[in-house]
């Protein structure tokens, strides 16, 4: 593997029992601060030479905390922040981030959402105002609300989304695993949207899984959306309730030998660094 790998996909935390109250008794591992140095480390050890700072708190202190991590760390390429998308004030909260170049788009934790979420109308309009910024949007669903998820992408056929997680599948208990497979299929023919291949251990039986258990997930979006439009992402440091950093990226590996060298290209750095203009 000889190109320059980008994780498309972690956080950083100063952990806080209430603010952080997502991360439950079963995720001890991961209740205390993660913070840049921490995941240098991962990087230099895996041949990585990047990554994208994700959301995992709902305020615009978040973005601001993430923005100054880019600022000092310069293997931090691009940041997702949160921003109130609903809010009435959105145009002068978005205009204020503006000269902000490491801020590449912006994330809702849409998955605790109630159903409808994404497709209310002033999700919608809060949607509209991303584009005259080219900002992406990063989309975080359970399984259940990809009919949200399509709709909200085929109306905004200008948008550049991705789906994180690959929406989730029920992989612990293949629950309506065909109707996870035919919404990637729908999902796929809108050519504005990418697919991260992250967090899929962690949909996974923590305790039993193996790599054979992700091989249908992964045939699904390779065969639907391609590696020109997919991109690894560890989820880290999540994916350490289940998995280290060094597993997820060697099992990625594996999985994307079969490909041709381009292709790899494509799925570790070419796909991150073109949707979020890195």
């Amino acid at each position: 593997m000889h190109c320059k790998m980008i994780d498309s996909h972690v956080h950083f935390w100063n952990y806080h029992p209430v603010k952080d109250a997502w991360i439950n008794e079963e995720m001890k591992v991961i209740q205390r601060d993660f913070k840049p140095l921490d995941m240098e480390t991962n990087l230099l050890e895996n041949g990585i030479t990047g990554c994208v700072a994700v959301q995992a708190d709902q305020t615009e202190h978040e973005t601001n905390f993430l923005l100054a991590y880019a600022e000092k760390y310069p293997f931090i390429k691009g940041i997702v922040g949160w921003i109130d998308l609903r809010a009435d004030n959105l145009p002068e909260r978005l205009s204020s981030f503006a000269n902000q170049p490491n801020l590449k788009g912006w994330r809702h934790v849409a998955q605790s959402e109630p159903a409808g979420f994404l497709t209310s109308e002033e999700f919608f309009r809060g949607i509209a105002e991303l584009q005259q910024y080219q900002y992406t949007y990063d989309i975080l669903i359970y399984q259940s609300q990809l009919d949200d998820a399509i709709t909200l992408v085929e109306k905004f056929p200008e948008q550049k989304f991705v789906l994180d997680h690959l929406g989730k599948p029920n992989i612990e208990t293949k629950k309506d695993i065909d109707k996870w497979r035919d919404g990637i299929k729908v999902l796929s023919q809108n050519k504005n949207l990418c697919a991260k291949v992250s967090g899929l251990v962690t949909e996974a039986d923590w305790k039993n899984w193996k790599y054979d258990d992700l091989i249908f997930y992964l045939d699904t979006v390779f065969e639907y959306f391609g590696p020109q439009r997919l991109m690894f992402g560890s989820d880290w440091p999540v994916c350490t309730v289940v998995a280290q950093y060094r597993m997820i990226k060697e099992m990625m590996e594996k999985y994307t030998s079969q490909l041709t060298a381009y292709d790899q290209k494509s799925f570790f750095e070419t796909t991150a660094v073109n949707f979020y203009n890195l």
